[in-house]
């Protein structure tokens, strides 16, 4: 990042979700909205067919998706972690627009994307990304920990969504086979072999019935070739340096040469070939040269990764060592990333003043904008949290009021603010703040099980158990849903409207409980 003023990067990442990034310097190649081939400059892109030629609908994709994502959360090795799905999405949301101004063919449409792409982390040292369907993209910790710029993160990803816009799961599958393909996302376990093999196309195809269609599960290479280009024209017109995908390939060639006894998970989902490897090379010689710095929202986001990854006191007490031994050779520019490295360490390890001490360290050498915040919601966050395990709630809450009004659009800064009034039992404001939450983003859960904790201290019963109930419903869970929405039925504190409410939102749960238990049968264990 550069040494001047590493706080402009940050900005755009975060100012990525509510308006469109300036374009860099477009590629001389791309593809109409038709998919039909453009020939600039002699370079050419497949053409694999119109996406909305697909058999399964977008709306069936969409519900396979989150079928699929609904049992992967419940995934151990699924990563909660708020900051680090604000980073991921803030920049998915930068290549997005980017192939939206460039009229990709998928990029813009109802159905799949209409409720837009959302990507998560897993907790996995392996280099791997993978895509599900209906706009769901899965980040391996290890592809965030071991890419070395923000511009070969940004050239997986946007080959991720290349996979997803150009439904190249979707477009494999025949008429007759739809029906099959919502029961094999219970059937399998989807989650945890999405999770586990890196490739949402093989992890659908594991088990019984499935490994006999699995030949028509895979990506062809004609579709890796084309996800590959997609990407690239993605990820250049979105400001990232060209160079990023074949540096990305080159690291694996490297890491496959140090060890041929473990290929990288990349590789064996998306086989690295020399033709895919010569194809990127020559693209960027056809674009101007343009190196890209990392903003520093990468590096931060990296660090809090590589701590993510650690479940055990005696591997995070490695982790902070070798980034303390780092400390000593690293860059200036990485400098502040080591320090919140090592101060997320000191805090997972419950070491809370230690932590602070790295925090503000890693604040001072970031440049801390005057005022309470950072400029950044990385450190921000983390302030919070310390200020609160501290006890000193009056701190946490001036943090955190001072972080909203510097982040409004960050979901991590949201939660922590939230989590901050009902520590300091400023239960009112909480609940005003949270149920303006649960209308705005109704599909989130954590807002509804805050929102439930708010009601609880206020000793609001019946709306208590509302809450937990909508909770259960967005996480697909109908039967505890149902069983909450009784429960608060036989509260005792709910006038008639409130109880009408209640007696009409059980009858549409146990309605869509009785749905999917209606499509879920016939469905082998």
């Amino acid at each position: 990042m550069p040494e001047s003023d590493s706080r402009d990067g940050s900005d755009q990442v975060y100012d990525n979700l509510n308006r469109s990034v300036k374009a860099g310097q477009k590629s001389d190649f791309g593809l109409r909205s038709n998919n039909t081939v453009v020939e600039t400059s002699g370079v050419q892109l497949p053409d694999l067919g119109d996406p909305s030629t697909a058999s399964l609908t977008p709306d069936m994709e969409r519900r396979l998706g989150d079928r699929i994502m609904r049992d992967i959360r419940r995934d151990p090795d699924y990563v909660t972690d708020p900051l680090l799905a604000d980073y991921l999405n803030a920049l998915g949301y930068r290549l997005v627009q980017a192939a939206r101004r460039q009229n990709i063919s998928g990029s813009t449409g109802a159905g799949t994307f209409a409720t837009g792409f959302e990507l998560f982390a897993v907790r996995d040292r392996s280099i791997n990304a993978f895509a599900l369907p209906g706009g769901y993209i899965g980040v391996h910790t290890g592809l965030l920990v071991q890419s070395d710029t923000e511009s070969e993160l940004a050239s997986v990803l946007g080959h991720e969504i290349g996979h997803v816009m150009q439904r190249h799961i979707a477009r494999g599958i025949t008429k007759q086979d739809q029906s099959m393909w919502i029961a094999l996302a219970s059937m399998v376990l989807a989650g945890l072999a999405a999770t586990k093999s890196g490739d949402a196309a093989a992890a659908l195809a594991m088990g019984g019935q499935a490994a006999a269609v699995s030949n028509q599960l895979s990506f062809s290479r004609g579709a890796e070739r084309e996800a590959d280009r997609v990407g690239f024209q993605i990820m250049t017109a979105a400001g990232f340096d060209p160079q990023g995908m074949p540096d990305f390939f080159k690291r694996l060639q490297r890491v496959m040469g140090i060890s041929e006894s473990s290929v990288p998970s990349y590789v064996r989902t998306h086989p690295l070939t020399s033709e895919r490897i010569a194809d990127m090379q020559d693209r960027v010689s056809h674009v101007a040269v343009r190196r890209v710095a990392s903003t520093p929202e990468y590096e931060f986001a990296r660090m809090r990764a590589r701590i993510l990854q650690e479940t055990s006191p005696s591997d995070l007490q490695n982790a902070r060592a070798a980034l303390q031994t780092q400390l000593a050779s690293a860059s200036p520019a990485r400098l502040p990333a080591l320090h919140y490295g090592i101060a997320f360490a000191e805090q997972r390890l419950g070491r809370n003043a230690e932590a602070g001490q790295s925090l503000a360290e890693a604040r001072r050498l970031y440049g801390t904008i005057p005022g309470a915040t950072s400029g950044s919601p990385m450190l921000d966050v983390m302030a919070i949290e310390l200020a609160r395990a501290q006890g000193r709630q009056q701190d946490a809450l001036n943090q955190a009021v001072a972080s909203m009004k510097a982040f409004p659009l960050s979901h991590a800064v949201a939660l922590s603010y939230a989590a901050t009034l009902l520590g300091a039992g400023r239960t009112d404001q909480a609940v005003t703040f949270l149920r303006e939450r649960t209308r705005e983003e109704i599909a989130r859960s954590e807002w509804w099980d805050m929102l439930a904790r708010a009601y609880a201290a206020q000793g609001r019963r019946v709306q208590q158990h509302q809450a937990l109930a909508e909770k259960y419903a967005v996480d697909g869970a109908y039967q505890a849903a149902i069983e909450q929405l009784q429960i608060a039925r036989k509260a005792g504190d709910g006038d008639f409207y409130t109880l009408s409410e209640v007696d009409a939102r059980l009858h549409q749960l146990e309605r869509q409980y009785r749905e999917e238990k209606q499509d879920n049968k016939g469905i082998p264990n």
